[in-house]
């Protein structure tokens, strides 16, 4: 590396280590994870709502 001589476990802990578009999107996926999460939260609430008139219809139907 530059000026400096690699041993072989450094040429090992080099050769096991992510390529930069690896690293690229794991850092993506974690800026995006709380972003989805919080979408996921806040449509929570309405689906399950949606679900409970649902079966409500379902019941009525079958009355």
């Amino acid at each position: 590396m530059g000026a400096t001589a690699l041993n072989a476990d450094s040429v090992k802990a080099l050769a096991t280590m992510p390529s930069l578009d690896e690293l690229r999107a794991k850092l993506l996926g974690l800026l995006v994870a709380p972003a989805t999460k919080i979408a996921q939260l806040s449509t929570a609430p309405a689906a399950k709502l949606a679900r409970v008139f649902g079966a409500y219809a379902k019941r009525d139907e079958a009355a």
